[in-house]
C-alpha cells in the first residue's frame, strides 16, 4: 500500500495525545510532531511513539500546520490533531482509495464524530463535521486564520469511515477554549476590517442557538446537546463583545494560540 505520513502538532494534549498516536502507529510509514514547547507530559509520550518531533514557537495555526507538512517524506499526508483518533476502518480505506483512485483525487474528505460530556454528539450545530484530511502534499497547503483548513489544487474524494473526537475534558475547559478561540475570533475579524454592530451583538447569539439547537436537532442530544447550544451562543456572543472592546482600542488584538 501507499507510504502515508501522519502529521500533528501539540500543546499541552497529554490528556488525550496518547490515544491519538496509538491509532496511527500501526499503519503510518512515518509520524511527525511539532510542538509548541508543551509544560505537561506531552513530549514524553510523543517521544514514545516517534523520533520525529521537534519543539517550535507558535507562529499561528496556518503556519504551524503548513510547517508539520513541510517535514514529511512522503507525497501523501494525513493530518490528525492531537484529540482525535482514526479509527481502524478509515486507516484501511485511506490506503486503499489511494491505491485504487490512481491520482483522479489530490484529497479526500473524511468524517469525524465526536464525543461530548459521556455521549457520541449525532446532532446540532457539531453535524456534519468535515473536511479534508488525507491529501498530496504536493498539491495542497492549509489555508485560513483561526479554523485552518486543507486546500487542494484538483478534485476531493471522500470517505465512508469516521474518525472521532475527544474535544473537552470538562465544562470547565470548554469555557476556557471558548475564551482563547472568541479572541482570536475577534482579533482576526478585526484584522479583516469587521466592523462591530450593535445587531450583530444582540442577534447573532440567540439565532445561531435557534439554528442549531432547534432546527438542527440538537435537542435530540439531551442535555449535552443543550450545553452546547448555550454554549455556542455564549462563544458568538463574547466574539462581538470582544470585537467592541478592540474598535474601542480597550483590549490589544491577540494572535492566534496554540489549542
Amino acid at each position: 500500500m501507499t507510504e502515508i505520513s501522519v502529521c500533528m502538532i501539540t500543546f499541552n494534549n497529554g490528556r488525550t495525545v496518547e490515544k491519538a498516536l496509538k491509532s496511527v502507529v500501526s499503519w503510518a510509514s512515518e509520524i511527525i510532531v511539532v510542538d509548541s514547547f508543551s509544560t505537561d507530559d506531552t513530549p514524553d509520550i510523543v517521544k514514545r511513539y516517534t523520533d520525529n518531533y521537534e519543539q517550535r514557537q507558535w507562529p499561528g495555526f496556518r503556519e504551524q500546520y503548513n510547517y508539520c507538512i513541510s517535514k514529511a517524506s512522503y507525497e501523501w499526508v494525513v493530518f490528525i490533531d492531537a484529540d482525535e483518533e482514526i479509527s481502524e476502518g478509515l486507516a484501511l480505506e485511506m490506503r486503499e482509495r489511494i491505491g485504487q483512485d490512481n491520482g483522479a483525487y489530490d484529497g479526500y474528505i473524511a468524517h469525524r464524530r465526536t464525543y461530548y460530556l459521556g455521549r457520541w454528539i449525532m446532532h446540532g450545530g457539531w453535524v456534519p463535521d468535515y473536511e479534508i484530511r488525507l491529501f498530496n502534499r504536493n498539491k495542497g497547503r492549509f489555508e485560513g486564520g483561526l479554523h485552518a483548513n486543507v486546500k487542494v489544487s484538483g478534485a476531493v474524494g471522500e470517505l465512508v469511515n469516521y474518525y472521532y473526537h475527544y474535544n473537552y475534558r470538562d465544562i470547565s475547559d470548554q469555557i476556557d477554549t471558548i475564551n482563547r478561540y472568541s479572541d482570536n475570533a475577534a482579533s482576526d475579524m478585526c484584522k479583516d476590517g469587521k466592523r462591530f454592530s450593535l445587531i450583530d451583538l444582540i442577534f447573532r447569539p440567540p439565532f445561531r442557538f435557534i439554528k442549531e439547537f432547534v432546527f438542527k436537532a440538537g435537542f435530540k442530544d439531551g442535555l449535552p446537546g443543550f450545553i452546547i447550544g448555550i454554549s455556542t451562543m455564549y462563544y458568538v456572543f463574547i466574539k462581538y463583545a470582544k470585537l467592541w472592546e478592540l474598535s474601542r482600542g480597550l483590549k490589544e488584538r491577540q494572535e492566534d494560540e496554540p489549542e
